[in-house]
């Protein structure tokens, strides 16, 4: 048994809400079994298992019957753990977003297509890629690939790198999604630098943003800075958000901690009931979440 395993049987929240019909996380990851999907030799963590049995058992105390897991970093480009966990779920309920490099062809693209892959991760934030001309060339050559297939683009990075990057995010030919609130540190207010791009970029459609992860922004997610935060993103375009657990949260370290590959990082504890409640009282009331809980997804993975 891994050291990660109790944290994945941790109570949640009941809903207090009535949760839509057909609505979807739309942020999750599935790991191991190890000895079936051997790590990466080049990942940053070392994660535990995170099995299909442990999401499903999640989703069914949420009331959530949807789901779209994104490839996590540790399995670099070998997408066989997210592509296996579409197919024992199935077409009807879940989603993938993969992690490609360039020795991927279209062809291999649209089988994953066929197993329910919609959309590719960009990963900067985590191997630590902030200079602005690395992040438009990978994008530039990840849209040209994807383009084809009606796919997206999902980026994992920091609000001055995107803001870094706007020009050429308004002239993408393919849906940017954005993870974890941009990584935007809600204590510096609705002022802060950059911000006010972001918000005109949801405005006008060209991007779409999670409401995922807000432990990954603030020792707080229950603060009024972060529901003011929410309130404004959901407020600038509600047809362009939508809400994911992040589960089984990665990223246990302590602040300050260097992740290494050596032993199993632990998942962090994170009652996700707590957060699909903590959603709904971000929104303007039943409607406005079921927008992002399950026609927005809809619209985003085919789903």
């Amino acid at each position: 048994m891994n050291s990660s395993t109790p944290i994945l049987n941790i109570s949640h929240q009941a809903p207090t809400f009535v949760v839509p019909t057909g609505s979807v996380d739309c942020h999750t990851h599935v790991f191991g079994p190890l000895g079936e999907f051997p790590l990466d030799p080049k990942r940053s963590y070392t994660p535990g298992d995170a099995s299909i049995d442990d999401l499903e058992r999640l989703h069914a105390a949420l009331k959530i019957d949807k789901v779209v897991i994104v490839h996590p970093s540790p399995y670099g480009a070998d997408n066989s753990c997210t592509l296996n966990a579409l197919r024992v779920l199935g077409g009807h309920r879940a989603r993938g977003v993969a992690v490609i490099d360039d020795t991927f062809t279209l062809e291999q693209l649209r089988a994953m297509h066929q197993q329910g892959v919609r959309g590719v991760r960009v990963n900067l934030e985590t191997f630590g890629l902030k200079d602005p001309a690395i992040a438009m060339q990978t994008l530039e050559y990840t849209q040209k690939l994807v383009a084809p297939l009606g796919w997206h683009i999902q980026i994992f990075t920091r609000l001055p790198v995107l803001v870094s990057l706007v020009n050429f995010i308004k002239k993408m030919t393919v849906p940017l999604v954005i993870d974890h609130f941009c990584l935007i540190n809600p204590e510096l207010g609705l002022n802060q630098m950059g911000l006010d791009v972001l918000l005109d970029l949801l405005a006008t459609g060209r991007v779409w943003l999670k409401l995922s992860a807000p432990y990954r922004i603030t020792s707080n997610p229950d603060s009024e800075e972060v529901k003011t935060l929410a309130k404004a993103l959901i407020n600038a375009n509600g047809a362009r958000v939508v809400w994911g657990t992040d589960w089984p949260h990665p990223g246990g370290l302590k602040p300050g901690h260097t992740r290494t590959t050596y032993g199993i990082e632990p998942f962090q504890a994170i009652d996700d009931g707590v957060a699909l409640n903590r959603l709904a009282s971000w929104t303007g009331g039943p409607a406005e979440l079921t927008q992002i809980l399950r026609t927005n997804p809809s619209n985003l993975y085919e789903i």
